[in-house]
């Protein structure tokens, strides 16, 4: 028997008519209007209906409470999670899966795997499709549950099926032509791995995409990371002539793709730039800069917005697990902590010369932006991962044990600007709070013209 919760009540907005018909924090959703939501897709068009009639559980108690409002308007209830069903756990087994190569003992919710299309949906994840089936299409087709993110990774069969270590990976691609014959807005994703799907078998990859799949909205190829925790010896770092050999493909392609389509469709990550000491494309060349959030454009718009371009300050979701501990479903991210410290804590640091706590990859986007900035008291505090060790070094893995080692090697006299790309529900990802740190932090949200909002704040 699948196991379903109930949607759980956080918040009632005042003045909405869920506060009208009495709806408590705590209470959960039974059913409405007769039926029960599987999830907050499936919620959402149900309250989106003029008169609800709810069965709630309250301690324990069922009851029922009728809802009078117009058609469409708000509820007024955030709801805790996004599915109340099981989540579709991922049964590929790719060898450069990052939740196999975490440490133990960190929290329960950071080793599931998902592979579920609905979180595709709600939080811009990637499935594979393994386990996508005929009732998931024209769910998706009749709700227009669009965009979707799609890992492709090869579109040969045979290389595809060995690198998820499912056999159904040589099948299921099958989907991903149904999604985009029905109009469904696709991303895809290839993750390049040194020696298996890169050089030829890369390019091989781009040429069935522009042949089988040409309606794909975009397409990006970033590189595999490999915490010291990986126990696969066929995964390993590029080397910097395997990253230009990368980027220099995805340029080529992008003038093949324009030629043919009118469009770039491809793009390399900005990991892939830095690993190959090139200068990351000019704004334009990024099209929307739909894939953002997967590290595509991501520096080119933090120097925009850094530089005044306020359309460019996208900020970004709180780290590499943004989803996996139901963040609220309206707005899809995780709660995030505010500044640490009292008002006049906060007010008292603003007089203190500016320490930006960042990656080692951040910091090679930042120090360029900031050498040039008015004020001659910024520093870095350069966060080296220790904790995933190998070749991590983005800004969204940056956790509480390297930031205090950090910290406390450069001392307090600092006024600490910490991103908040690597808290998720105001946590680390090793579990340590902001609060906990050495010396207490300013967060702030992680966009250029949010970092030279807060260095022009004295």
């Amino acid at each position: 028997m699948e196991y379903m919760s109930s949607p759980r009540v956080l918040s009632v907005t005042k003045g909405s008519p869920a506060e009208s018909a009495q709806i408590c924090e705590g209470d959960q959703f039974l059913s409405i209007n007769g039926r029960r939501p599987r999830d907050i897709i499936e919620y959402q068009l149900l309250v989106e209906e003029p008169d609800l009639e709810i069965e709630i559980d309250r301690g324990g108690l069922a009851r029922i409470v009728t809802v009078e409002k117009l058609a469409g308007q708000p509820l007024g209830v955030e709801i805790e999670s996004a599915l109340f069903d099981q989540v579709r756990t991922c049964d590929n087994h790719c060898e450069f899966c990052f939740i196999y190569q975490l440490p133990k003992g960190m929290r329960k919710s950071l080793y599931m795997k998902d592979d579920d299309y609905r979180l595709s949906f709600l939080y811009g994840n990637f499935t594979t499709l393994t386990r996508f089936t005929e009732a998931d299409l024209e769910r998706v087709i009749t709700e227009r549950l669009s965009p979707l993110y799609v890992s492709i990774h090869s579109t040969d069969p045979e290389l595809r099926a060995s690198l998820l270590h499912n056999k159904r990976g040589a099948t299921s691609l099958r989907w991903l032509k149904e999604l985009l014959k029905a109009g469904i807005e696709v991303h895809g994703q290839i993750v390049v791995c040194p020696g298996i799907n890169d050089g030829f078998r890369f390019e091989e990859t781009l040429l069935g995409i522009l042949e089988e799949y040409p309606q794909l909205k975009t397409v990006a190829a970033v590189p595999l990371g490999i915490s010291k925790y990986s126990k696969e010896p066929n995964m390993r770092a590029h080397t910097l002539a395997e990253a230009s050999a990368v980027v220099e493909l995805v340029e080529k392609y992008q003038d093949i793709f324009v030629s043919t389509l009118g469009r770039k469709m491809v793009f390399a990550s900005d990991e892939y730039y830095l690993l190959a000491n090139k200068q990351f494309p000019a704004s334009e060349s990024y099209d929307e800069f739909s894939q953002h959030e997967n590290g595509i454009g991501m520096a080119r718009a933090f120097q925009d917005s850094f530089n005044g371009d306020e359309s460019k300050a996208f900020g970004v979701k709180s780290g590499f697990f943004a989803s996996v501990d139901g963040a609220p479903a309206l707005g899809y991210r995780a709660v995030r902590a505010g500044a640490s410290g009292s008002g006049s804590q906060v007010q008292l640091r603003k007089s203190l010369p500016v320490a930006i706590i960042t990656s080692q990859y951040g910091y090679r986007i930042l120090y360029p932006l900031v050498s040039d900035h008015n004020r001659q008291d910024i520093s870095f505090a350069v966060v080296k991962n220790e904790f995933f060790g190998g070749n991590i070094a983005v800004a969204g893995l940056m956790v509480g044990t390297d930031i205090s080692r950090t910290l406390s090697d450069m001392g307090p006299g600092y006024r600490y600007l910490l991103p908040d790309v690597c808290l998720s529900e105001g946590r680390f990802l090793d579990g340590i709070s902001p609060d906990a740190l050495p010396f207490p932090v300013e967060i702030i949200p992680t966009d250029g013209l949010s970092l030279s909002r807060a260095l022009n704040r004295r």
